[in-house]
């Protein structure tokens, strides 16, 4: 994986932070509270910002008399907050009770998504090489080519169990780069948390000099199904901290996101496109703080929708013409059937008789038209299951393939 090529140097005054020095003294009171006993390295640590930067702060809040220093620890200080530094910090508890990494500027966190768009450079080979465990047609490969190289939404659609989902899910493989995400951005005075450690995966390069308050991720994948309902598209607040929570197509900025399921969602097809028709277009989307006032936020990702509804009973032109990539998903032929049969016998660690292939096919088209990629993983692992629970060797025989296919198939 590559380093990002964006770059946000160390700050090394309070100035060059970007957001306002009252949130960041009071952020350093709020933490010192909070811990009880600080020291100058301990704060810099909690704030991720620099050691020159935590004195300057010490020094302030000292000279305010906010803090009582209690001892030196070689040359670091150990202190606590003064009664009218515990006061200052009651009094702000009021409005915000965030005690985090300091914030960047929604400015520089909008510079950055703009600078890390990716560019891609895609070939059959690179596609083939990042579906390299999944049996996947050129054709398909050849519709997804492009689709990723515009950086434009994608509609994937098909019959169910035709690998849809196994399939954006390793969309990601195309990109080998890294990322800068800040922890967390100021906006209007107010904190919002962005890096999830449920979405970005942290990675370490040596020797990378950047503002601590960014960290390096690879770059997101973010996915939801029917869970989704229209608050998750919001700034939510954190009644205990008094702070906000990014809101999933900001967590995705610079990466995927994918809306599995479509169409099945708990808010309607309906809500969500009016929802994002202008973000798709634009490239911008807009949230709100509790004041009412609107602001806007970058919407650079790619956005998939995985569905086995037909595309005309889920939006109308208007929405359509702006998801410019649709993607069939069909069935497979008998060739590749074979061989996802096969790689998932390897997968569950099974041996299976000569032939069958044959008789995984011919069983599986008594019960469906047509030959899906979900089924040979599917059944393989039902026939896992048998020869555990009768502890057997695990091995794929006739007899198992018939009784696993007639408990599969309704």
């Amino acid at each position: 994986m590559t380093p990002p090529v964006y770059h946000v140097p160390p700050p090394h005054r309070l100035d060059q932070l970007g957001v306002p020095e009252p949130l960041i003294l009071d952020l350093a009171v709020r933490l010192t509270g909070l811990r009880g006993i600080c020291t100058i390295h301990l704060l810099s640590e909690l704030m991720k910002i620099p050691l020159e930067l935590a004195e300057s702060i010490f020094r302030k809040l000292n000279d305010q008399q906010y803090l009582e220093v209690r001892r030196m620890d070689g040359d670091d200080y150990v202190f606590s907050l003064s009664p009218s530094g515990r006061k200052l910090a009651a009094e702000r508890a009021l409005s915000s009770r965030y005690a985090g990494p300091a914030p960047v500027s929604l400015r520089e966190w909008t510079a950055a998504v703009r600078a890390q768009k990716p560019k891609l450079e895609i070939t059959r080979q690179k596609l083939r090489e990042a579906f390299f465990d999944i049996v996947v047609s050129d054709k398909l490969l050849d519709a997804l080519g492009p689709a990723l190289i515009s950086q434009q939404a994608i509609f994937l659609y098909g019959p169910s169990g035709t690998g849809k989902t196994t399939i954006s899910e390793r969309l990601l493989r195309v990109f080998d780069d890294a990322i800068l995400v800040p922890y967390a951005i100021e906006v209007d005075g107010q904190v919002i948390s962005l890096a999830d450690p449920a979405v970005h995966e942290q990675v370490e390069f040596a020797d990378l000099d950047i503002d601590p308050r960014w960290m390096v991720s690879k770059r997101p994948f973010l996915a939801v199904g029917g869970e989704l309902v229209t608050s998750m598209l919001d700034l939510q607040r954190d009644e205990a901290t008094g702070a906000w929570n990014a809101p999933l197509q900001m967590k995705a900025n610079n990466g995927i996101l994918l809306i599995d399921d479509f169409g099945r969602q708990m808010m309607s097809p309906r809500d969500l496109l009016n929802r994002w028709i202008v973000p798709l277009d634009r490239r911008v989307d807009f949230l709100s703080l509790g004041s009412g006032g609107k602001f806007d936020v970058p919407f650079e990702e790619l956005v998939v929708f995985s569905t086995n509804l037909a595309p005309h009973e889920l939006a109308d032109e208007a929405f359509l013409r702006r998801i410019p990539n649709k993607i069939l998903v069909e069935p497979v032929d008998a060739e590749a059937f074979d061989k996802i049969f096969q790689m998932s016998a390897k997968a569950t660690g099974m041996e299976y008789d000569p032939g069958s292939e044959a008789l995984m096919r011919e069983l599986c088209l008594r019960h469906s038209e047509d030959l899906r990629p979900c089924f040979p993983r599917d059944i393989c692992n039902a026939i896992k299951a048998i020869t555990a629970y009768e502890q057997r060797t695990a091995r794929v025989t006739a007899a198992d393939l018939e009784r696993a296919v007639t408990g599969y198939f309704v």
